[in-house]
Formats: C-alpha cells, sequence, structure tokens
C-alpha cells in the first residue's frame, strides 16, 4: 500500500509523490545513480548508508534480485529510494 508522500529539499523545493514499502520520515543526502543494471548491488552497497538514492533508469525491478552471495552486503544501506514510477 502507498500513500501521499513529499520530499522536501534543503532550500524549500517540495516534490510531491507517493510513499511504498516502509512508511517513515528520514532525511539525508540525496544522491543519484544512472545506471541500467545492478540496482540490488547499489541498494546494499554501504557507501550509500545513510543517503537516499535516486534511480535514473525507468525501469526498476524488471530483473529481480541476485543470489544474496553477490550483493555488497547483508543489508539495505539507504534510508530512502526515489524511482521514476511504481508499480504495485
Amino acid at each position: 500500500m502507498h500513500q501521499p508522500a513529499q520530499l522536501i529539499l534543503q532550500d524549500g523545493t517540495v516534490y510531491h509523490g507517493w510513499s511504498f514499502g516502509y512508511h517513515k520520515s528520514m532525511d539525508g543526502e540525496v544522491v543519484f545513480n544512472t545506471g541500467m543494471v545492478g540496482y540490488p548491488e547499489t541498494l546494499t552497497d554501504p557507501s550509500y548508508r545513510g543517503q537516499i538514492l535516486t534511480l535514473t533508469y525507468p525501469m526498476i525491478g524488471n530483473y529481480g534480485v541476485p543470489d544474496t552471495t553477490q550483493l555488497e552486503s547483508d543489508q539495505i544501506q539507504v534510508s530512502g529510494l526515489i524511482v521514476t514510477q511504481y508499480i504495485d
């Protein structure tokens, strides 16, 4: 289930969208990744710890998640995830 959400930047700019997954207010540096593949590795990469990750490629999740031995760590490291479109 998703619910209305806002991304509020430090300069006061507000973007409206939908929250999905775990519903909790978070803060962090907004960063981006332009890769077409490798999003599971990116989400588990410790260098993204505490950041809000924007994935710019429009189709995320269409090929599944690899075996956990191929991930960068044993847990999701980002504080939040921004995607263009979410389909439940």
